[in-house]
């Protein structure tokens, strides 16, 4: 089967790392994280003084350091460029493995840009279990319905610069088949934070007291984006009318979801979450609402 990660996005990808000044290897030297993937000891060695790839890649990478950054890209060995697409994904999973890194910044920025260059190749990083409450992740198909999901995502990445917020939309999306509670609590954290950033830049007072309902009824009416602000001479008055008198029961929806379901709250051991779909609901629902607030504000600011 023909790989479907293009050359393209594996040098885009290889390049992004470099340019970020994060060590794709973390704790390991080069050799001992390559072996983790390939069986060193049993590839031959392009250096005749050496009976393994192993001890070739350490004399050239670590002890005369004489071979370039991107040598794996092209090397007929490990040929990171045009090995199957599986090993590509397990060799950028292996970057962000808690063996190889534990700084959780680092961590997020790497899935970050692996996910933004393998979108338009139909993969994505997930994370598929824990060890230690530590994430491992894995290579997966990204399913055609995620598509309109990763978009508002990146809209709302321009919008919102913050680290901290990017950060949290990368977390909500790579969590969502194998973790749907912490993509809804992350949800909800988003309304909140565009909210927040709304009245900040507005140089209005918010009470950090409110809750999520209410602090979306005051951002509302800051926005003057109430039922009561629609003149009635406006084509479909009604209509606007009423889907923005729904806004209010959106957010209070994921609220609820949120507080009964998503990662803010303990749960006892006979607890039964949500299933993915109920997290893309959620999702998609803070991420549309996000995009309109924050349009909203760009344009009437």
């Amino acid at each position: 089967m023909s790989n479907k990660i293009t050359s393209i996005t594996r040098r885009n990808i290889w390049d992004g790392i470099l340019i970020t000044g994060i060590d794709p290897f973390g704790r390991l030297e080069e050799p001992d994280f390559l072996g983790r993937i390939w069986d060193l000891s049993g590839l031959p060695s392009t250096d005749n003084r050496f009976r393994d790839a192993y001890r070739d890649i350490w004399q050239h990478r670590i002890n005369n350091y004489d071979w370039d950054e991107s040598w794996l890209l092209s090397d007929s060995r490990i040929n990171l460029l045009n090995c199957d697409d599986s090993i590509f994904l397990q060799f950028l999973c292996e970057t962000i493995h808690p063996v190889i890194r534990n700084d959780s910044t680092e961590i997020s920025k790497l899935i970050q840009h692996y996910n933004d260059n393998l979108f338009p190749d139909g993969y994505k990083i997930i994370e598929k279990a824990r060890i230690s409450d530590k994430p491992i992740f894995a290579g997966v198909k990204r399913e055609f319905t995620e598509e309109h999901l990763i978009k508002k995502n990146q809209e709302i990445k321009k919008r919102l610069s913050a680290d901290y917020v990017m950060q949290q939309i990368t977390l909500m999306e790579s969590s969502i088949e194998t973790s749907p509670h912490i993509s809804i609590g992350i949800s909800k954290e988003l309304i909140e934070t565009c909210c927040k950033t709304i009245f900040e830049e507005r140089k209005k007072e918010y009470d950090k007291n409110w809750d999520l309902p209410r602090l979306m009824k005051e951002t509302t009416k800051l926005l003057k984006l109430t039922p009561n602000d629609i003149p009635n001479e406006v084509k479909a008055a009604s209509s606007i009318r009423q889907i923005l008198g729904s806004l209010s029961s959106v957010v209070q929806g994921i609220g609820e979801i949120r507080n009964e379901y998503g990662s803010g709250h303990g749960k006892d051991g006979k607890f039964v979450g949500l299933q993915p779909r109920h997290a893309k609901l959620a999702v998609g629902a803070a991420s549309t609402l996000a995009i309109y607030l924050l349009e909203t504000h760009e344009i009437k600011d």
